[in-house]
């Protein structure tokens, strides 16, 4: 028998107050197809934001179906106690694209559990619980990567396992070093970094840092920063972990991995990445060279980390990404919506800035005449552009006033055209332009 309470009251009453939901009337998507999902009334969404950027490829892509059916029929779930063939084969994959030497791959479920295990690599290696973070940096929920996030809205508690420093950089448009132009901006943030440096006891394990910030807004530095501060790095035998849970599989167009902007020292030590390897499974992970791997002297398993039925999906769809050269898609579509935001933006006075690139969009909101965040401005728009059809992403600091665009990397110049064109109408109905 179907329960007759409505689904939202019935959410308050067993899942915590803390658990976010977007719109003030929030919906339940039932399916999806491509780039577009429904509700459970029927109403029909561009998704303009993919699960949080998970759903990357695209909803119901037939080739992960198909692969995630095929291998559940076979067995689901063995763990990482015996030999894994899917596990093996995407191993091999990223560990070929990770740009990183004599790599090694653990899976986890998550970029939290990731990240978590980038930590444990890092302190493990280099004996140290110090860790330099970025400001406005988000690095996932576990009690270890709350302790590194420079986001307050994210961070629930200053109780930490870590001693962590942050870092200024990775914001280009605010705070004390936005007049500077990008070389003077640099070597700033590289003059800080060293500030930093002589403030910690010595020994500091890892520098952490998103090449581009997801929950912070979608902010970045000028391409080059990391590599400056890896120079610095080097000097002190820091490792350097590169969050790509966002920024990687090709999503920025003009690389594969963020990283990859800031590459004039070599890529990084460690590298995480989940969200859209999955396309919506649960897949996160971390390369790092074999010496770092695998320097861990205790005995260690995953259980559900690597699961059959999570890489057979992780290897259609990383397969069929390269296949159909979604990197350049997301150059040149997103390249195209862009534009047409930076456009947009022009005639609407809230709008501060447009920024990312490929296909991941930022678009902050301030007061008019302001650099004073508006976000209820943000979620005006949020809920206009939802009954106007299409599903966006909130953000932007412990503000929240920046909307943020990652549409499935498949989108086409017509779907990135309506999206815009919803999007513009929202703008001007919350901002009251005819």
């Amino acid at each position: 028998m179907t329960n007759p309470t409505p689904l939202h009251s019935r959410h308050r009453t067993v899942l915590p107050d803390w658990l976010a939901l977007y719109y003030k009337h929030p919906i339940e998507l039932t399916h999806g197809e491509g780039r577009h999902v429904w509700d459970a009334d029927g109403n029909r969404y561009l998704d303009f934001f993919g699960g949080i950027l998970t759903t990357m490829t695209a909803h119901a892509l037939p080739e992960v179906t198909k692969a995630v059916s095929e291998q559940a029929g076979r067995i689901i779930h063995s763990s990482t106690l015996y030999l894994n063939r899917p596990m093996i084969e995407l191993a091999e994959r990223v560990a070929a694209l990770s740009g990183i030497p004599d790599a090694r791959v653990f899976f986890t479920t998550s970029g939290t559990e990731a990240n978590d295990t980038a930590l444990l690599l890092a302190t493990t290696y280099r004996r140290s619980n110090q860790i330099l973070a970025m400001r406005n940096s988000y690095h996932g929920r576990s009690f270890s990567t709350v302790s590194i996030t420079g986001n307050r809205g994210w961070s629930p508690t200053s109780l930490s396992p870590l001693q962590t420093y942050y870092v200024q950089g990775a914001v280009r448009t605010r705070g004390p070093l936005a007049h500077l132009d990008d070389a003077a901006f640099t070597a700033a943030a590289v003059e800080d970094l060293e500030d930093v440096l002589g403030q910690a006891r010595g020994g500091v394990a890892a520098l952490i840092a998103e090449p581009i910030q997801g929950v912070g807004g979608f902010t970045s530095p000028p391409d080059g920063l990391y590599g400056a501060f890896r120079e610095v790095l080097n000097r002190h035998g820091i490792l350097w972990i590169s969050d790509e849970v966002q920024t990687g599989w090709g999503r920025t167009g003009d690389n594969f991995w963020g990283w990859q902007a800031h590459a004039q020292n070599g890529p990084p030590d460690i590298l995480t990445f989940a969200k859209g390897i999955g396309n919506g499974m649960s897949i996160g992970g971390v390369v790092a060279r074999a010496e770092v791997m695998n320097c861990l002297d205790s005995n260690s398993i995953s259980t559900f980390g690597g699961s059959p039925v999570t890489m057979a999906a992780g290897v259609a769809n990383l397969a069929y990404l390269l296949e159909h050269d979604l990197q350049g898609n997301a150059r040149r579509v997103g390249g195209m919506l862009l534009e047409r935001l930076r456009g947009i933006a022009a005639t609407v006075p809230a709008v501060r800035e447009i920024r990312g690139r490929g296909l991941m969009a930022g678009l902050e909101l301030t007061r008019p005449g302001t650099d004073e965040a508006d976000p209820d401005a943000a979620a005006a728009v949020l809920e206009a552009a939802r009954e106007g059809g299409l599903l966006l992403g909130k953000g932007g600091g412990y503000n929240t006033s920046v909307l943020r665009i990652a549409p499935p990397l498949s989108l086409t110049v017509a779907e990135a055209e309506e999206g815009a064109e919803i999007l513009e109408q929202a703008l001007h109905q919350v901002s009251g332009i005819q």
